[in-house]
C-alpha cells in the first residue's frame, strides 16, 4: 500500500466497516427501482407485465443465490458481481479471465452509475413539485434526437442531490451504511405499506383485473414487444444483486454473504411481484389508461386515491417516500459500481488511478469519476434514453456473471467455499447466462422502440461503443505496467 500526503493511497483492500445489514440495506437501492418500472410496464403491457415480473424475478433470485456462493468463496473481493468474473473464468485461461473480468466491471459501471443522474433527476422533479421550487428557464434538448428539454430549477436541484449524496459515499462504508439505513427505512416501510393498503379497504381489490396473458386494449402482441420489454425489466428486477458490491467490506464476509444475498433475493421476490400485482388489482388496465402516465408519482397517487380518495396527506406521503427511495438508489449508484473499477484496477486490468483510496477507505478516484459522469449525463435530461444505452452495459455484466458461475462450478467444484449451492445450479446458470446474452443483443436492439419511441435504435449502438471503451482503458494499464516495469498483481507471488 502506497500512501500520499493528501491521504490518498493505492491499496489492495477496502475498509472492513460493515456487516450483512449494511450490504443488505444499501443493496435495497436495487430492489426499490421497481417503483420506477411498475407503472410504465403495467400501462404498456397490462397483465402480461405481471408474468414478466414473475419469470424474470425468479431468475434474479437465482442470481442472488449464485452470488451468495461466490461472495463467500472470494470474501475479500469488492465490487460484487463483475469482480467475481476475474476468478470464475480462470479455468479458461488467465487472459480470458482478465479481459472478461475487466470488461464486466466496466460494463457494470456503465449500467449502475447512470442510475444516479436518472434518479436524481426524478427526485428533483418530485421535490420541486412538493416544495414549490421555481423551475426557471428551460433549455435543451442537446439535439432533435438526443436528450430532452429541462428546467434550470430541476437540474440545479438534481445536481445538489448528487453532491450531497456523494458525501457519505466519500466518507467511508460505515457512514454510507448508516445513511442507507435511514433512507432504506424511509422508503421500504412506505413501500410495504403501499402493498398492503388495499387490504384495509378490501372492496377496492379485484383480482379479476389481473389477466396474466392479456395486453391492454389497442396493444398488439409480438415477440419484439416481449423481448424489448424484458430487456427493460432486467435493469430493475435483477438489480437486487447490488448487495454483493459490499460483501468484501463486511467484517465477516464469508458469513455475511449468505445472509445478505438470501435476504435481498427473498425480499426482492416479494416486492417485485406483489407491488405490480396490487397496482393492477386496484387500478386495472382501465385505471392505468385513465391516468395516462406510468410516472411513479402519478401512479401511486392514483392508487391511494382509488383506495381512500384524494387527500393531501397521501400526496406528501407518496412524494417523500419516492424521494427517499430515489436518494438511496443514487447513493448505491455512486458508490457501488465504483468498487468494481477499484477491484479490477487492483487486479491489474484497469488503470492504476482507479485503485486509489482516501483516508476513509473509499475508492476515491472511482467515486469521483461516477460523480462527474453523473453530472454530465444529467444534462441529457431524458431518463428513458439513458436507460437504454446504460442497460447495454448492465445486462452484459449480469449475463456474464451467470455464465461465470456455471464455469466455476464445472471446472473448480473442489474450490473451498463456505457456502455451496446445489450442483444443478451450475448448468442452469450457464443456460440463463446465454439466454441473457441473447436478450442483451436482441432485446437491446428493440428496447428503444418501447422505452423511448421509434427512431431511437441508435441507442443500442451507443451502448456498444461505450462498452468498447474498455479497450483503451486496458491499453492504458498495460502502458503503465510497461513504464513502471511491474507485473500485474495476479502474476505476483502471494
Amino acid at each position: 500500500m502506497a500512501a500520499h500526503p493528501s491521504g490518498e493511497r493505492f491499496t489492495v483492500e477496502l475498509e472492513k466497516g460493515t456487516n450483512w445489514w449494511g450490504a443488505f440495506v444499501i443493496g435495497l437501492a436495487g430492489t426499490i427501482l421497481v417503483i420506477g418500472l411498475a407503472g410504465y410496464a403495467l400501462l404498456a403491457l397490462g397483465g402480461v407485465a405481471i408474468t414478466l415480473f414473475i419469470v424474470l424475478t425468479l431468475v434474479g433470485v437465482f442470481l442472488c443465490f449464485c452470488l451468495a456462493e461466490l461472495a463467500a468463496a472470494f470474501p475479500d473481493r469488492a465490487g460484487g458481481l463483475p469482480s467475481y468474473a476475474f476468478e470464475t473464468f480462470k479455468p479458461l485461461g488467465t487472459g480470458v479471465a482478465e479481459h472478461i473480468g475487466g470488461l464486466s466491471s466496466w460494463a457494470y459501471w456503465l449500467g449502475w452509475f447512470t442510475v444516479a443522474p436518472i434518479n436524481a433527476y426524478l427526485a428533483a422533479l418530485y421535490i420541486t413539485d412538493l416544495f414549490g421550487i421555481p423551475l426557471g428557464g428551460t433549455y435543451g434538448p442537446i439535439s432533435d434526437k438526443f436528450g430532452s428539454a429541462w428546467s434550470v430549477g430541476v437540474i440545479v436541484t438534481a445536481a445538489v442531490i448528487l453532491l450531497v449524496v456523494f458525501i457519505p459515499g466519500w466518507l467511508g462504508i460505515r457512514l454510507g451504511a448508516t445513511f442507507a439505513t435511514i433512507l432504506g427505512i424511509g422508503s421500504i416501510v412506505p413501500l410495504v405499506l403501499i402493498i398492503i393498503l388495499p387490504f384495509f379497504k378490501p372492496s377496492t381489490i379485484d383480482f379479476g383485473r389481473v389477466q396474466l396473458g392479456t395486453l391492454p386494449d389497442g396493444v398488439t402482441g409480438s415477440w419484439q414487444l416481449i423481448v424489448g420489454w424484458a430487456f427493460i425489466f432486467v435493469w430493475t428486477v435483477w438489480a437486487m444483486e447490488a448487495a454483493a458490491c459490499y460483501i468484501g467490506e463486511c467484517r465477516e464476509p464469508a458469513r455475511d454473504a449468505k445472509i445478505a444475498m438470501t435476504a435481498e433475493g427473498l425480499f426482492g421476490l416479494f416486492v417485485y411481484i406483489t407491488l405490480p400485482l396490487m397496482l393492477l388489482a386496484v387500478l386495472g388496465t382501465a385505471g392505468f389508461a385513465a391516468l395516462g402516465s406510468g410516472d411513479a408519482n402519478v401512479v401511486f397517487l392514483g392508487y391511494v386515491d382509488a383506495i381512500f380518495g384524494a387527500n393531501e396527506f397521501w400526496r406528501w406521503f407518496i412524494g417523500l417516500a419516492l424521494v427517499a427511495a430515489l436518494l438511496l438508489s443514487v447513493l448505491n449508484a455512486l458508490i457501488g459500481a465504483s468498487r468494481g473499477l477499484w477491484q479490477n484496477s487492483v487486479d491489474g486490468v484497469l488503470p492504476k488511478i482507479f485503485s486509489k483510496t482516501n483516508k476513509h477507505g473509499s475508492p476515491s478516484t472511482a467515486i469521483i469519476l461516477s460523480l462527474v459522469a453523473s453530472l454530465l449525463v444529467l444534462l441529457v435530461g431524458s431518463p428513458l434514453q439513458i436507460y437504454v444505452f446504460s442497460n447495454m452495459g448492465y445486462l452484459f455484466a449480469l449475463a456474464v456473471a451467470m455464465v461465470g458461475f456455471g464455469v466455476f462450478r464445472w471446472k473448480r467444484d473442489d474450490f473451498p467455499r463456505p457456502v455451496k449451492m446445489p450442483r444443478i445450479m451450475g448448468p442452469f446458470a450457464i443456460l440463463f447466462g446465454v439466454l441473457g446474452l441473447i436478450l442483451w443483443i436482441v432485446g437491446g436492439y428493440y428496447a428503444a422502440d418501447y422505452a423511448v419511441g421509434s427512431g431511437y435504435r441508435w441507442l443500442f449502438w451507443v451502448g456498444l461503443i461505450l462498452l468498447a471503451l474498455y479497450v483503451p482503458l486496458h491499453l492504458w494499464r498495460r502502458l503503465e505496467n510497461k513504464r513502471d516495469h511491474t507485473p500485474t498483481p495476479h502474476h505476483m507471488e502471494h
